[in-house]
């Protein structure tokens, strides 16, 4: 069985992400993520415990937006929680024992070339059509690219930026303080398909926060989205079962999900 999850929003949480979705009553934090020598990310203990426990007896497959690089930094991921897949950059890398699957990640270049206009040419398109992002923009090996925001664009642009990414061959997704550009080639859903298929198991149960996860999330049988999420504010998805809680105790939530699912199917 294959238990698919995001990871930043959904089970992690930054100290940003933990104070901006509310304070935390009698809840010890487990540090996940590690950053120049600094403690950056958490997830709740009952929720650390529940994961590994749920690692031990099913293929738990963490699918990020985050780069390869920025997936190293989880140290339970290194030392406590051991992997066979992660997927990463949006579904353009899957990692194999820690190892980049350099076909897959060929095959995405692929489409992205035949399928969408280079970044720089759908920027100048962006400034073209009279918007502009208060904030600094960031690459993800050269994949994609995103903003961190000062300030985000009201809904009546969001839709107008994201219809007219789409016809170039990208789509957006916002993400806290962060817009993402992305090629449509890059998908979650893809990738954690190719695993399945790889693996010949079946997807039972995913979470996500954004409409990036949308992707997989679809072809999970159970699907989880947080009550703070993207997911839980747009039109056009539904089918999900939203957390009660918000924040890091959605993540909690969500992992105790994963291991009753896996108990009782098992």
């Amino acid at each position: 069985m294959i238990f698919a999850s995001d990871l930043d929003r959904t089970l992690v949480y930054s100290k940003r992400a933990i104070e901006e979705l509310g304070e935390l009553d009698k809840t010890v934090l487990k540090p996940v993520e590690k950053k120049d020598n600094n403690w950056v990310a958490y997830m709740t203990e009952r929720s650390f415990f529940a994961l590994k426990e749920l690692s031990l007896t099913s293929l738990f497959v963490p699918v990020t937006t985050r780069t390869t690089e920025q997936f190293n930094r989880f140290y339970i991921f290194k030392e406590e929680i051991q992997l066979k897949y992660a997927i990463t950059s949006n579904g353009a890398n899957i990692l194999n024992k820690g190892e980049i699957m350099k076909d897959w990640s060929t095959y995405i270049f692929q489409r992205m070339n035949a399928e969408s206009v280079h970044q720089n040419e759908l920027l100048a398109i962006l400034k073209r059509e009279g918007f502009h992002f208060d904030g600094q923009i960031k690459q993800a090996e050269n994949l994609f690219f995103y903003f961190i925001l000062n300030s985000l664009p009201p809904a009546s642009d969001r839709k107008a930026i994201n219809d007219l990414a789409v016809s170039y061959g990208w789509r957006i997704s916002i993400q806290g303080r962060k817009l993402y550009f992305i090629p449509l080639a890059i998908s979650k859903g893809d990738a954690l398909e190719f695993i399945s298929k790889r693996e010949g198991m079946e997807v039972i149960a995913g979470a996500g926060d954004s409409v990036l996860d949308w992707d997989f999330l679809e072809n999970c049988q159970y699907r989880f989205v947080p009550a703070h999420g993207e997911l839980a504010r747009v039109s056009g998805t539904s089918n999900f079962t939203l957390t009660k809680n918000y924040g890091v105790c959605a993540g909690e939530e969500i992992t105790q999900q994963f291991l009753q699912l896996q108990q009782l199917i098992v």
